[in-house]
């Protein structure tokens, strides 16, 4: 079932549109495409201005994940963001980059970034770091513009800094809102306190930021050989912050946000995405909505502000050896080892990691993409269907190794064999994501339909070298009814990979109409491929628009 996220200009009727529409009340009346299918940007067309700064209690937030079942609970929901071609538009949570179109290396390692880091000169302590373990603070450079600096832990050189910068990119490239990271050197004597800025101790009382309180800081950082200490130096965020976002429900006072979180596809990805780079942190601390003006209007802009828990490492050190492989409590598994005395090995127990110490405990040998699990299972996490997780797999798949070394060199790391084990990870378990969801449903893409009826489509899975290609394709196609959601056959063709299937001669002819493309693969070593792949076309004055997918899961 095609569910499109669209809403129209009039203001409350629009809204409540939209709301049937994202939960499928409207799927029956009216037609089923419109003339600006299939759409490339989200609507979001309300002002927002009147959003206010909340806070999320982190440890509900936690305890409400991992112990309960946030959110709306009904299995198989199919997410309610994605466009009638069954992509995910633009939007304040996502901008399409790998695999939408082309992007240069130079462009990659940029990322987020508008220019070079902090300007030249001291730097000002305006607030104490309150948040987070990482050890750091907000200064403000010698051109006024506020940053949040964060340091690598003591003993631990090169390890949070370069996991931040390296993963900043990755996730800037997959689409994600980011801020702008640089990586900087720091020495204790271009620092200086600002007159207002103020420290909360662990008395509770806040009052102002001394001396001492920037010594505790340098004494828990890692200190260079030349007294230099290395850093990521966060540029503010244009706009005004108004607190984070849960992985479930929505924001009340926000108009525009009224797809469930737990049904946002791209929310839904980062269980892909965050076993690729092992983001085991996934929470609302993590995250950070701001709101900016767009056309005169408020908009709620939102941000995965923080995904440098990311490969082998934390923020103060290297990460324990269950983490990426456990929740932190599932009651099962504390029951089996109460009855065997903690006599059970878990495949973590016996993972031969690569000792590189920047890099910490990351390794692609033994990763299982389908068995990976985040510290706290998110809303997001928990709804992931396989359509999703295809989606997910197509944009990590399509990092190729050229771009993963040239991310990973963003992390500037001194060890050259840290970067090679990096970039050598992080390619591995791009294969085994491939290979795992890429496979698991019928993974045809990229559908077109010439004037004279030739239709082309790409398998994903072949592309990305995780199988084999089908033995054959089979087709049927229909005239479709777009009132009345009705289809009259008009004939079957069959195609290998290696050439078109030609429709047949009955296609109708006159601008406006619609054939819809049903293909099934014939593959004995999957046969999940044989669920049956629907593809819309309408016919235009220039020949055939592809404006429907339906993507059939078994």
């Amino acid at each position: 079932m095609i569910i499109p996220a669209r809403r129209r200009s009039a203001t409350l009727i629009a809204s409540a549109l939209a709301c049937m529409l994202v939960s499928g009340l409207l799927t029956a009346a009216g037609p089923r495409f419109h003339r600006d299918d299939p759409l490339a940007v989200e609507p979001e067309t309300q002002d927002a201005s009147r959003v206010q700064e909340w806070s999320i209690d982190l440890f509900v937030d936690l305890t409400t994940n991992l112990f309960g079942k946030p959110g709306d609970d009904t299995p198989g929901v199919h997410a309610m963001n994605v466009n009638t071609i069954d992509e995910v538009p633009d939007s304040s949570w996502f901008t399409n980059r790998v695999l939408a179109r082309s992007l240069t290396l130079d462009e990659i390692a940029r990322g987020p970034s508008a220019g070079t880091g902090p300007a030249t000169g001291p730097l000002t302590v305006v607030a104490a770091k309150e948040a987070g373990f990482a050890p750091g603070f907000t200064v403000t450079d010698n051109a006024g513009e506020r940053w949040f600096v964060s340091f690598d832990a003591k003993g631990y050189p090169e390890a949070a800094t370069g996991a931040i910068m390296v993963a900043n990119r990755l996730f800037w490239t997959l689409g994600y809102w980011q801020v702008d990271n640089a990586l900087m050197q720091i020495r204790p004597e271009q620092v200086r306190i600002g007159e207002a800025a103020t420290f909360v101790p662990m008395s509770g009382t806040r009052r102002k930021l001394r001396a001492s309180d920037l010594d505790a800081v340098w004494r828990r950082a890692n200190r260079s050989a030349d007294g230099s200490y290395r850093a990521v130096a966060g540029r503010a965020l244009p706009g005004r912050p108004v607190g984070g976002f849960r992985y479930y429900g929505t924001r009340p006072d926000d108009p525009n946000d009224i797809v469930p979180h737990e049904h946002r596809r791209e929310l839904r990805a980062l269980r892909v995405f965050g076993a690729w780079t092992n983001l085991v942190d996934m929470k609302a601390g993590n995250t950070l909505d701001v709101l900016v003006t767009d056309n005169g209007r408020g908009l709620v802009r939102h941000y995965l502000q923080d995904v440098g828990s990311t490969f082998g490492t934390g923020a103060n050190g290297p990460r324990e050896y269950d983490e990426g492989w456990e929740h932190l409590v599932e009651t099962d598994l504390i029951w089996k080892r109460l009855i065997t005395m903690g006599f059970i090995i878990k495949p973590w127990q016996t993972v031969p990691y690569e000792d590189v110490e920047a890099i910490g405990r990351f390794e692609g040998d033994v990763f299982d993409p389908v068995s990976w699990k985040p510290r706290v299972p998110t809303a997001s996490y928990r709804h992931a269907q396989p359509d999703d997780l295809f989606w997910a797999a197509r944009r990590v798949a399509a990092f190729s190794d050229d771009m993963i070394r040239a991310v990973v060199k963003i992390g500037r790391y001194s060890d050259a064999e840290a970067e090679r084990h990096l970039a050598e990870v992080l390619s591995k378990r791009r294969d085994k994501i491939a290979a795992a969801y890429l496979t698991a449903v019928n993974p045809l893409v990229n559908f077109a339909l010439t004037p004279g009826g030739l239709l082309s489509f790409d398998n994903a899975a072949v592309t990305a070298r995780a199988a084999q290609d089908a033995a054959s394709y089979r087709i049927g196609w229909a005239q479709f009814d777009n009132t009345a959601g009705s289809t009259t056959p008009l004939g079957e063709t069959t195609a290998t990979r290696s050439q078109g299937a030609q429709a047949p001669t009955s296609l109708p002819a006159a601008a406006g109409s619609f054939v819809r493309v049903s293909i099934t693969a014939v593959s004995p070593a999957h046969a999940s491929w044989a669920a049956p792949i629907h593809a819309y076309f309408r016919r235009d004055a220039n020949g055939w628009t592809f404006v429907g997918l339906e993507r059939t899961v078994s």
